[in-house]
């Protein structure tokens, strides 16, 4: 399938490896589809592990001389990659709604975003500092000096093929590192995209390969055995992020851990029930519910509860399901069909023990990846919808009675990334945001992420933090010199 892009050398199908474009051995390759229509939008270079030590080795080499470079000049280089993303925005935004599924608007968003990650970090990459150990002797002074971790190997997930990369290379080359990337197989496009416009930049050959393929075990696995590589940061789910960390632990690499999510939205008796309506639904129903910090549970205070359900209601009526590409659809399709049964599944357990879906509850006639926006009342915490994180389009909506209760409701789960409050009272402000076990809290806010602020969760939702003036930190060594001597 062709796609009208302004630049048609966007759109990639070969791998990219030690800034060359590669197959896949024997020509093997693997279809990306548009989950909206079912369609083949490219055939794709399915790589496996030789490639991907290829990749690792270059990135190596690469970075010899990367990490001796000026950071001012690192500094550059990224800039030139940041305006071409941004120049070219309308491209990839179409790339990644033909190929995941969310709307335009949400996909120029996303454009949006990733870049501003490449131009966070090329200002920070200048603002790598040391420091000075005042020792008890006088004969000797102490330096602390930071330096590049090694070469880093990111995978990323499908829900977001943009932004997931830029932040982890963001870092990873401001401060001296090369990085091999391994994207999701459904959303490979826009992955390639990001290689090619580096590539324009005049990014060095080999700080950023791109290995595609349909074989996760085989490219991770190299990816975690191998010893060159110094940091591994992920994307995705607990169950396989904690795999990844089990097969770092045998040669000791550094981690970054960023997985999943069960957010609470908090809405207390006090709240604007209109702001908080429109704000639980902005998050819970943003990229169709597959995003890892949309609201997964709405937990409403008992008095208000009927009031704030006819509320939502009226917003969520108002969306419309259809193609990304299409003019006035709100909500696209979930990445697959398998997806879509996932949800489904959850929804039927729900029902089947005693809720009520006020609006949706199923996988809607325009085809097998739409799952309707739903709604779900007469809910508890024994239905796998409290449990489990959703990803689709369904809101459970839990009532509470007391501020504590609402902390006890919101904490019980292993997951702790993002969550969200409602309330007018600032003490109460204080004490929930305090209280509850998140790494991030919204407070009458819901889009609450940008490249200035340190996103990342607590508990089994993950480890490190990513943007911020804290996403360097772990793409740096810290190393201690003592200089002695210094008395004659």
């Amino acid at each position: 399938m062709s796609m009208s892009l302004r630049d048609p050398s966007l759109l990639r199908t070969q791998c990219f490896v030690n800034g060359q474009w590669v197959d896949g051995p024997s020509g093997k390759r693997f279809a990306v589809l548009n989950p909206a229509n079912g369609e083949t939008l490219a055939e794709v270079a399915d790589v496996g592990a030789e490639e991907t030590r290829v990749a690792i080795e270059a990135a190596d080499r690469a970075m010899q001389s990367w990490q001796a470079r000026p950071a001012k000049e690192r500094a550059d280089l990224l800039r030139k990659w940041y305006e071409l993303i941004t120049a070219n925005q309308e491209d990839l935004a179409l790339i990644m709604t033909l190929e995941q599924g969310k709307v335009l608007a949400e996909s120029r968003g996303e454009i949006a975003y990733a870049a501003s990650f490449i131009e966070w970090f090329a200002e920070e990459a200048r603002r790598v500092y040391g420091d000075i150990v005042p020792l008890p002797q006088t004969d000797r002074r102490g330096v602390v000096i930071k330096q590049p971790v090694g070469v880093v190997a990111a995978i990323t997930p499908w829900n977001f093929p943009a932004a997931m990369i830029t932040r982890k290379a963001g870092p990873a080359l401001a401060v001296g590192c090369g990085i091999v990337i391994k994207p999701a197989k459904e959303t490979p496009l826009s992955a390639l995209a990001l290689a090619r416009l580096a590539e324009q930049a005049g990014i060095p050959a080999g700080l950023i390969n791109v290995v595609c393929g349909t074989s996760s075990r085989a490219i991770g696995g190299e990816m975690t055995a191998n010893p060159i590589v110094r940091k591994l940061t992920f994307t995705g789910s607990t169950p396989v992020g904690k795999e990844l960390v089990k097969q770092c632990a045998d040669t000791v690499k550094k981690v970054s851990m960023e997985l999943g999510g069960n957010a609470p939205v908090i809405v207390f008796d006090d709240a604007d029930l209109d702001a908080a309506a429109v704000g639980a639904a902005a998050s819970k129903y943003r990229n169709s519910g597959q995003t890892c910090i949309c609201a997964n549970r709405i937990l409403v205070q008992d008095s208000v509860y009927d009031a704030f359900v006819e509320k939502f209601t009226g917003v969520v009526t108002g969306f419309r399901i259809g193609s990304g590409v299409e003019a006035g659809v709100t909500h696209g399709p979930l990445v697959n069909a398998g997806a879509a049964r996932d949800v489904d599944a959850m929804v039927r357990q729900a029902l089947e023990n005693g809720a009520r879906a006020v609006v949706g509850g199923e996988i809607d006639a325009l085809g097998e990846c739409f799952y309707q926006p739903t709604i779900l009342t007469d809910v508890n915490d024994g239905m796998r919808v409290f449990r489990e994180e959703i990803f689709g389009p369904v809101a459970p909506i839990f009532k509470f009675s007391t501020e504590e209760e609402a902390i006890a409701m919101a904490n019980d789960t292993e997951f702790g990334l993002a969550s969200y409050i409602y309330t007018r009272d600032i003490g109460r402000v204080w004490r929930v945001a305090e209280g509850i076990e998140y790494g991030m809290v919204g407070v009458n806010e819901v889009a609450i992420t940008s490249d200035i602020i340190p996103f990342g969760g607590v508990k089994e939702s993950g480890m490190g933090r990513e943007g911020s003036k804290y996403g360097v930190d772990d793409y740096l060594e810290t190393k201690y010199i003592c200089m002695g001597g210094l008395d004659s």
